[in-house]
């Protein structure tokens, strides 16, 4: 029987570590609203929209609103590089289709890590590289993976700001302001092929927390709890 493998089907919640007690220490107010462990969002508190209500606005940027990267990190097999975006938007759904793809006949578990870990902020004290580190397959599953020459593609829908999010940053707006950490849900596709014809598709949605300081490029903070859309 084919072994068909989604890696977005793994470690979907934080973990509970001393980096989450730190972001949930800094952000007790966006905690009692949004229900997560850490939220905290990027370059401006809110805007006001066309109903009247507040939402976060994204840190302008000259990229492409739906990226599709296509450089590979040297060593990280096809795992793109992480794409220079100041929009934690369109930065989420390059990051969640870069989670959702994967190519064992040309790339290694190590190389699979290695590349995803280049897209990690470098703050320790809000990086939670176990919640991504978790969306991989243990060693044995992947070379199994391998021996089917396995491999996946994403298709990207939509991203948006959890209303919960928004609510917690309508409350407490000055609270993005102590790591510019967003909180994204993204939803797509992901498109799964194998030896011989296999093959098969399924939806996807993930909630990501991405940083966007000011003046920087957005990097991934964790895969987040589910939270509401």
């Amino acid at each position: 029987m084919k072994n068909r493998f989604s890696l977005s089907s793994f470690g979907i919640g934080w973990s509970a570590n001393r980096r989450m007690l730190v972001i949930a220490a800094v952000l007790a107010a966006l905690l009692a609203l949004a229900g997560v462990t850490a939220y905290v969002t990027g370059h401006h508190t809110r805007q006001t929209g066309p109903a009247g209500q507040h939402e976060p606005s994204a840190p302008s940027s000259s990229m492409p609103a739906n990226p599709a990267p296509t450089e590979s990190t040297p060593g990280a097999g096809s795992v793109p590089r992480p794409p220079r975006l100041s929009d934690p938007l369109a930065f989420a759904k390059a990051a969640a289709a870069m989670l959702w793809s994967y190519d064992t006949r040309d790339t290694s578990r190590e190389q699979q890590l290695a590349g995803m870990k280049a897209w990690m902020t470098r703050e320790g004290q809000y990086s939670d590289w176990a919640s991504i580190s978790a969306q991989m397959p243990d060693p044995t599953l992947w070379s199994r993976m391998a021996d089917q020459q396995q491999h996946a593609t994403a298709h990207v829908a939509e991203g948006h700001y959890p209303a919960a999010f928004k609510q917690a940053l309508a409350e407490d707006p000055a609270a993005i302001t102590e790591a510019y950490i967003y909180a994204v849900t993204v939803t797509g596709k992901q498109t799964i092929a194998w030896a011989k014809g296999g093959g098969g598709a399924e939806d996807r949605s993930l909630t990501l927390a991405v940083q966007c300081r000011p003046s920087a490029d957005c990097l991934l903070v964790a895969v987040a709890p589910r939270v509401a859309p």
